[in-house]
């Protein structure tokens, strides 16, 4: 099967295995389509929640996280984006096995570089407030998770070490960010040139982005950082509700045909004279 005989209404994107793996486990009922050029996507249910999800693990790196969100949205038209993983923590109170939701997302790599040294020139994408908003309203309901909302950066790095130039760049330009990864802005930007569609960033933190990540992963880590991630976004998708359908709307369009040979024009606003043609019916 290479295309979707049920339209799934939230894609839900990773990077890693892991990751993938922490959100399949709430995905029942599940199935596996082809894109036409190779990109696969297992969609299912989540248990009592009225969303079909299109489940995804793209790869590391946001051009290509970019590029095959463009693909995925185009492909099954979703109503929400989601990118779930984890990353690094920037600040001292964010600790591992906590989540980062992201306000914001900037892209750190923009810039210029001059004899005085490099400007910035960021870039900066905000989440769905009505996504972030079941965020905020869902993890109060979860005593085992420790959100933060703050911005998030996106850069094609690996951080691991707190005292390189990387870091002190992000820290001295981007100071207000909780946590660093790789793809989070290519997705938002995919869902923001598609048009209004919904699109968060949740991430569980793995480690410290120091000299300790080697260390923090073999502990398992990243498994619980996943984890708590998933969690987030499964308990995100009960809060959230898919649009109604225009056909379960109890308001009549404007100009909304009734009786028989009549246009209804109550409610519209005209400029200018209105011309119709009888049906020959009285």
């Amino acid at each position: 099967m290479t295309m979707p005989d049920i339209q799934p209404t939230v894609l839900v994107l990773t990077a890693l295995p892991l990751e993938y793996a922490a959100v399949r486990a709430h995905v029942e009922e599940r199935e596996e389509r082809v894109h036409r050029d190779g990109t696969r996507v297992e969609v299912g249910r989540l248990t009592s929640a009225s969303w079909h999800v299109a489940l995804a693990e793209l790869g590391m790196g946001a051009e290509r996280a970019g590029v095959l969100t463009t693909q995925l949205i185009d492909w099954l038209r979703p109503e929400a984006v989601l990118f779930v993983g984890v990353a690094g923590s920037l600040k001292d109170d964010i600790g591992i096995g906590d989540v980062v939701v992201g306000t914001q997302v900037y892209e750190i790599h923009g810039g210029k570089q001059t004899p005085e040294g490099f400007l910035v020139r960021p870039g900066s994408l905000p989440g769905s407030h009505a996504l972030e908003q079941a965020a905020r309203s869902a993890v109060r309901d979860m005593p085992g998770v420790r959100a933060h909302f703050m911005p998030i950066a996106t850069g094609d790095v690996v951080l691991a070490d707190a005292e390189s130039e990387i870091a002190r760049f992000v820290r001295r330009n981007y100071n207000d960010a909780g946590a660093i990864e790789m793809e989070g802005s290519g997705a938002l930007r995919a869902a923001h040139l598609s048009g209004q569609l919904n699109a968060l960033v949740i991430r569980g933190i793995s480690d410290r982005a120091d000299a300790g990540k080697h260390r923090a992963d073999a502990s398992g880590a990243q498994q619980r950082a996943a984890e708590q991630a998933a969690a987030v976004t499964v308990a995100v998708l009960h809060k959230h509700r898919p649009r109604e359908s225009s056909s379960d709307s109890e308001e009549e369009p404007q100009g909304a045909a009734y009786g028989g040979g009549h246009v209804d024009f109550r409610g519209g606003t005209f400029h200018g004279p209105v011309t119709g043609k009888s049906d020959g019916r009285r």
